[in-house]
């Protein structure tokens, strides 16, 4: 409808105005959001299209799409919190069987998962410190800023708890609060958000400093009604202000409770990279594909290492070390333990800092008072805040450890890849360490250097709750700082000093001081230190009833450079096969019983390992153990596992199948006879056999020579017959004798031994009166 040139008097068309108005103000303010939106897009494109791999301000930027490799992200279960150490969670995570949990793709994070039709406003996403969550959302929003995902997202507000912090005490609008993070929105007049589809995302509800108190906060409907930034984000996680919004938070596992359940509609866990992500990353980071594969050689050698490179951070930090240490003229001994990790990223930082902030060079001494002094105020504030659970810190925070504000960014200038500071609102600084595993090596470090120069117990001083298990006399001896580091960490209520205490100990060898010549006054490193600091620990090993709390000592040991556990299984295998009834007579302590498992682990994990054939039978591991026998199992080298009679049900076959899917594993035979497996245990082996990387099995045991099978019925026949059609060539000898495969199960298995495309040569079932054998011609 054309009206131009045409004299309209409202007297003589009274409806017509009105109608004209609605029509063109709804061209206006879909025009307007548009422009709005395309300058969101253009500022935020600008914003996340760089990452600066553990550097907040500084440093070399990578184009994000370029060097973002895929996170393992699972349906996560419940918001309910986990108090364990971070690193202990991702040792878990580590032995947590492959496949078993509900993948989520990052675009899809609002979409309901299979077979659930409940529509998602809110998703909290968990994940500890530096796992990759932040990343994940800064990936997603760009995403969707280049236009590549989430098209039908109108507009895209992402937010960090870090800023919103420093609105404690203000008060806005939602309308006010979105204005004035995002001005393009207010430039464009929008204020009618309900009408647009809208994702907010709160990235970092672990470093909350906000009350958040959703019991006594007011309700508020009304996205113009001023309040403070508290009661403003309650009511929009409560659905009550803006509810047609879509709302991710992220966080550390820690502070999930912070948010009621009720009020979150998914749960989702990044659980890092796996093992295949793992080598992307390092092939990504390096273009020289030689040097990549050196390092992932190198960490897949030594489980510490391998473990925490599940963090992306510490991936980072493990490629800045071994890319500096293998291109020395001189080769160093390629660090082996987190300690020499850490303290090899120390001096990688210490040279940058020297060369790029003092104009020195390598030749010259690397140490000097202005680096000492760093180190021991930045250890200092990492010490006092790890007590008090902070990862970030403000002003008054720095001011109480007496690091002066106004030099504070020459501290995130010298080492702008260990402590960083970012401004938020009105310029307001923020400070705090790349990851947690950083603040804890400068908290040991500073703990260690006190002690040596002054003699100073730090972990004596009021903020350590917890006290030795017995009095210590009053001595300068550095041994008694060690046990009680020891004693101090083993009544941590949730292990939070676990990876304090591997540091602590791992800075008492000599070569590690030696890496901090300079930095040290006087350098001390006695064997008999080492000795009774080791026997210390072993007896603590055998008293201490918390498997974790055992595991994270036998780690201790390692930093310590003992493996007298390692040895005691070594000693078994110069005939080349291994049963714990040998190693541990008594099996059935539970103490022994895990501390086992863990040992086998390791040993089999090792490359210095002889172990070829790996018995197991008739011990109680039961479900537990093999669970934490599940990594060394992946082993290339032992091509016999025996677990016959371990008392395992269908929750060790999950554990298996991962290792049946494992590309590492030369896994030969497998005898599971004489457990309580069932048809679902065999369904979940069989899913392990269908899988393309499986590894080759020739013989897989499900019976025994007398008294009973493992329960598997015509469903798990079936399944096994289903898996080896996919994968033909993995099965040469199926013994299922004492089962109850019924006729159509073994007309399905009876029929394979005769099909040439299967390599099924032998196939033997035995009932109760006869014994029947199908074996290939």
């Amino acid at each position: 409808m054309v009206l131009e040139n045409v004299d309209i008097h409202q007297d003589k068309f009274p409806l017509l105005i009105p109608i004209m108005n609605c029509h063109l103000f709804f061209i206006h303010s879909e025009t307007t959001a548009t422009v709005c939106q395309q300058k969101l897009k253009s500022n935020l494109r600008q914003k996340f299209q760089c990452l600066f791999e553990g550097i907040a301000k500084a440093g070399n930027p990578t184009l994000l799409n370029q060097i973002y490799t895929e996170l393992y992200i699972t349906e996560g279960g419940s918001g309910e919190v986990n108090d364990e150490h971070e690193v202990r969670q991702i040792e878990t995570a580590f032995r947590r069987p492959a496949g078993a949990e509900t993948t989520i793709k990052r675009e899809d994070i609002f979409k309901p998962l299979p077979g659930r039709d409940q529509p998602i406003r809110t998703v909290m996403t968990k994940g500890v410190a530096g796992i990759g969550k932040t990343v994940l959302t800064q990936k997603f929003t760009l995403d969707w800023a280049e236009g590549k995902a989430n098209k039908d997202i109108q507009f895209l507000f992402p937010f960090t708890f870090r800023e919103l912090n420093l609105l404690k005490g203000k008060k806005f609008s939602l309308v006010q609060l979105l204005h004035h993070f995002f001005t393009e929105t207010k430039e464009a007049g929008i204020s009618g958000f309900e009408q647009f589809q809208v994702v907010l995302i709160f990235d970092g509800l672990d470093e909350c400093r906000l009350p958040l108190d959703f019991k006594n906060n007011q309700i508020l409907t009304d996205v113009t009604e001023s309040t403070s930034v508290d009661v403003l984000l309650t009511n929009l996680i409560r659905g009550k202000l803006l509810p047609s919004a879509h709302l991710w938070i992220t966080t550390r596992p820690a502070a999930a409770n912070h948010i009621p359940p009720r009020c979150v509609d998914m749960v989702t866990e990044v659980r890092g990279f796996n093992d295949p992500q793992k080598e992307e990353y390092f092939k990504k980071r390096f273009r020289d594909k030689e040097l990549a594969m050196t390092i992932i050689g190198h960490i897949k050698t030594w489980q510490s290492l391998h473990i925490m490179c599940h963090i992306p951070v510490f991936c980072w930090i493990t490629a800045t070390v071994l890319e500096d240490v293998l291109a020395a003229e001189k080769r160093e001994e390629i660090p082996k333990t987190l300690t020499e990790m850490y303290i090899h990223f120390l001096v990688v930082q210490t040279k940058l800092g020297n060369v790029k902030y003092h104009g020195r060079t390598e030749t010259e001494p690397l140490w000097n008072i202005d680096t000492k002094n760093i180190v021991s105020s930045l250890g200092k504030l990492a010490f006092e805040q790890l007590q008090k659970g902070n990862l970030i810190f403000y002003e008054a925070d720095l001011a109480k450890c007496g690091i002066d504000i106004t030099v504070a960014s020459v501290y995130s200038g010298v080492f702008t890849q260990i402590f960083k500071e970012e401004r938020g609102l009105n310029q307001e600084k923020v400070f705090c360490f790349v990851h947690l595993s950083i603040q804890e090596f400068l908290a040991a470090l500073y703990v260690f250097l006190s002690f040596m120069d002054t003699g100073v117990n730090l972990l004596k001083a009021k903020h350590f709750t917890s006290s030795p298990s017995k009095p210590y006399r009053m001595t300068s001896n550095i041994k008694y700082l060690y046990l009680i580091a020891v004693d101090t960490a083993l009544k941590s209520p949730n292990g939070h000093l676990d990876l304090f205490l591997r540091f602590l100990l791992g800075l008492s060898l000599q070569t590690n001081q030696t890496l901090l010549r300079g930095l040290m006054t006087q350098p001390e490193s006695s064997p008999q230190t080492k000795k009774e600091t080791v026997k210390y620990i072993k007896r603590k090993i055998r008293k201490n009833p918390s498997p974790e709390r055992s595991i994270n000592l036998f780690h201790c040991l390692n930093e310590l450079n003992d493996h007298s556990l390692v040895e005691e299984i070594q000693q078994y295998l110069r005939s080349g096969s291994l049963s714990t009834k040998k190693l541990v007579p008594k099996i059935n302590s539970k103490i022994k019983h895990f501390i086992s498992c863990e040992a086998l682990a390791s040993v089999l994990s090792s490359q210095s390992s002889s172990l070829r054939e790996l018995d197991l039978s008739n011990n109680d591991l039961q479900d537990s153990g093999v669970k934490w026998l599940s990594a060394g199992l992946r082993s290339p080298d032992c091509i016999l596992q025996a677990l016959s009679g371990c008392k395992l049900s269908e929750r060790s076959c999950e554990a298996l199948a991962s290792v049946l899917r494992s590309q590492s594993s030369s896994l030969r035979e497998l005898d599971l006879s004489n457990n309580d497996l069932q048809d679902s245990g065999v369904e979940l082996l069989s899913a392990g056999l269908r899988s393309p990387h499986s590894c080759v099995c020739l013989c897989l045991c499900l019976c025994v020579s007398s008294l009973s099978g493992c329960m598997i019925s015509e469903k798990g026949c079936a399944a096994l017959a289903s898996a080896l059609s996919s994968n033909p060539s993995h099965l040469r000898e199926l013994h299922l004798s004492y089962n109850h495969p019924g006729h159509s199960g073994m007309k399905l298995l009876s029929a394979a031994v005769e099909d040439p495309h299967w390599e099924l040569d032998i196939l033997r079932y035995r009932e109760a009166c006869c014994q029947t054998e199908s074996q290939r011609a």
